[in-house]
C-alpha cells in the first residue's frame, strides 16, 4: 500500500505487520544488486521510487511463501506498475473521486477508465455505487475486458437476523451521498448476493485501525484529529465525523475551548475547493505547514520528498493562508450576524472581546480565524501545544512565531480548558504529526 506514514517498511506488511528493518534491509539491497546487475547500459537507470518498492514487495512475498497477497494500486490502474499481475483472486474499486487529476484525467469518467484498467478476463471485480456516468465507464471497461462485474451491497443488506455489524474505522459508513444504480439505460450491472458475514468477518469490521484514518489522539487537554483526506469527498466525510467525534463535545467542557485546524495539501490538488468545506467548522486559528518534521530534514529519510524544495512547500503555505483568509472574509460578508474580520499585516487578527467570547459556551463564534505560517510541522505543534500535551517540548522563545497573532493566540491555547486539534488535507502531514506524536511509530 501507498503511502507510507512515517516509515516505508509500512508499504510491504506480512500478517498486517511491517516487515522488519533486517528483512526490508536484505531484501531491498538483493533487487537493487540484481537490477544493477541486469540493467541495459543503454538505459542505466534504476526504477523510480514506487516502481521499484513494488517490485520490492513483489519478491518479498514470494521469497516469504505469502499465501495471500492484497496490492493496492499506486495511482490510476490502467497504466500502474501493480498492474502486472496477470490473474487475480479478485479486483476491487472503491469510491471514486477527483485525484491526481495531471496524470489520470480531469473528469469522473476519465479517472472511472484509469481505475477499470485492473479489470482482468473472467476475474470477478466489485465496486461500490457510484455517480451514473462513471458506473457506466467501468461498465464498459469491464465488459471490453470481458471481467465479470458486480455491485456491492450496501453494509445493511448483511444485517438480516438482526445482526448490527460495528465499523472501526469511523467515517467509513458515511460516503453513502450516491444513491445506488443497479441499472443504467436499461443495461443492468448486477448486484452481488449478500451473506452473512462469520464472526472473524464481524471482529475484523469491528476491530480494523488504520492510523492517520479518523484517528484520535487524546493527549491530556489537547485531541488530535487525524484524518489524511485530500479529496473534496473525503474532506466531507471527514467534517462530519470531526462534528461528530469533537464538536459535539463542547458541552462536555466548562470553560474555554479552542479548535485549530492544521492543513497541507500536496500535488495538484484544489487547495481552495478542499478549504472551503472546512471553513464551517468555526476554526479559531487555521496553522499552514509544510510537511517537514523539522526545517533540517537530514535525519530524516522516510519522510522527506526530494521533488520539493522547502522553499516551494512554503509558497504553496502561503497561498493556502492567503485563500483561507478570503474565504472567511467572504463568509463574513454573507452573514449579517458575524462581525467582519479585522485586517492586520495581512493576516487576520482577533477582535478585541475576542477571550470573553471564547469562555462562552458553545454560541456561534465570530469568523474571525486568525492564520499563520510555520516552516515545519516541529515548531507548528510546538506552538498549538503550548507546553501543555506531554509529548512536546514547549515552545521556545527564539522559535516563536513573531507574528502578533501567535502571542495572543499562544495565551488563548494555555488557558483553554480543551485544545481540539484537526490535521487533514495530506496524507504526508498527517505522518509527520504522529512521528512527533507518537516516537514508538519510528521504532
Amino acid at each position: 500500500s501507498s503511502p507510507h506514514l512515517v516509515q516505508v517498511r509500512e508499504r510491504i506488511r506480512i500478517n498486517g505487520q511491517p516487515i522488519s528493518k533486517e528483512l526490508f534491509s536484505k531484501y531491498f539491497w538483493l533487487v537493487y544488486n540484481r537490477l544493477e546487475e541486469t540493467k541495459d547500459p543503454a538505459h542505466a537507470s534504476m526504477p523510480a521510487y514506487f516502481r521499484f518498492l513494488t517490485i520490492m514487495a513483489f519478491h518479498v512475498f514470494l521469497q516469504e511463501k505469502v499465501d495471500l497477497a492484497v496490492v493496492e494500486v499506486g495511482i490510476g490502474g490502467a497504466y500502474d506498475c501493480t498492474n502486472i499481475i496477470r490473474a487475480p483472486v479478485v479486483c476491487g474499486i472503491s469510491s471514486l473521486g477527483i485525484d491526481h487529476t495531471s496524470i489520470l484525467g480531469d473528469t469522473m469518467e476519465k479517472i472511472a477508465w484509469q481505475k477499470g484498467g485492473i479489470f482482468k478476463p473472467g476475474v470477478p471485480a466489485f465496486t461500490v455505487a457510484q455517480p451514473e456516468q462513471p458506473l457506466a465507464v467501468l461498465r464498459d471497461r469491464a465488459r471490453e475486458l470481458e471481467c465479470p462485474l458486480y455491485l456491492c451491497p450496501d453494509l445493511d443488506a448483511f444485517e438480516e437476523g438482526c445482526l448490527a455489524l460495528e465499523l472501526g474505522l469511523a467515517g467509513v459508513g458515511e460516503l453513502k451521498e450516491v444513491p445506488p444504480v443497479t441499472e443504467l439505460a436499461g443495461r443492468p450491472v448486477p448486484l452481488a448476493p449478500a451473506f452473512r458475514p462469520t464472526d472473524a468477518m464481524i471482529q475484523g469490521l469491528r476491530d480494523t485501525e488504520w492510523l492517520g484514518r479518523t484517528q484520535v489522539l487524546p493527549h491530556g487537554p489537547v485531541t488530535w484529529y487525524l484524518d489524511g483526506a485530500h479529496t473534496t469527498s473525503s474532506i466531507q466525510a471527514c467534517v462530519r465525523w470531526f462534528r461528530q467525534a469533537a464538536l459535539n463535545q463542547d458541552k462536555l467542557h466548562d470553560g474555554s475551548e479552542v479548535r485549530v485546524l492544521l492543513f497541507n495539501a500536496t500535488g495538484d490538488r484544489d487547495t481552495a475547493a478542499l478549504l472551503k468545506l472546512l471553513v464551517p467548522c468555526h476554526f479559531d486559528y487555521a496553522v499552514f505547514c509544510p510537511n517537514f518534521t523539522e526545517v533540517s530534514v537530514a535525519s530524516n529519510a522516510d519522510q522527506q520528498n526530494f521533488n520539493v524544495t522547502l522553499e516551494n512547500a512554503l509558497t504553496r503555505c502561503l497561498e493556502n493562508q492567503r485563500t483561507w483568509t478570503r474565504l472567511l472574509e467572504e463568509k463574513a460578508g454573507q452573514d449579517p450576524w458575524l462581525p467582519a474580520p479585522l485586517r492586520a499585516g495581512g493576516l487576520l487578527q482577533p477582535t478585541p472581546p475576542r477571550g470573553t467570547l471564547l469562555l462562552v459556551p458553545p454560541a456561534p463564534r465570530p469568523l474571525n480565524s486568525p492564520s499563520l505560517v510555520f516552516p515545519c510541522l516541529a515548531q507548528a505543534l510546538r506552538w498549538v501545544a503550548q507546553g501543555r500535551d506531554p509529548r512536546l517540548a514547549a515552545p521556545t522563545a527564539t522559535g516563536a512565531h513573531p507574528h502578533p497573532a501567535a502571542s495572543s493566540g499562544a495565551v488563548l491555547l494555555r488557558e483553554a480548558a480543551a485544545i481540539r486539534v484537526l490535521v487533514t488535507g495530506s496524507l504526508h502531514l498527517v505522518g509527520g504529526v504522529l512521528r512527533l506524536l507518537d516516537p514508538t511509530l519510528s521504532q
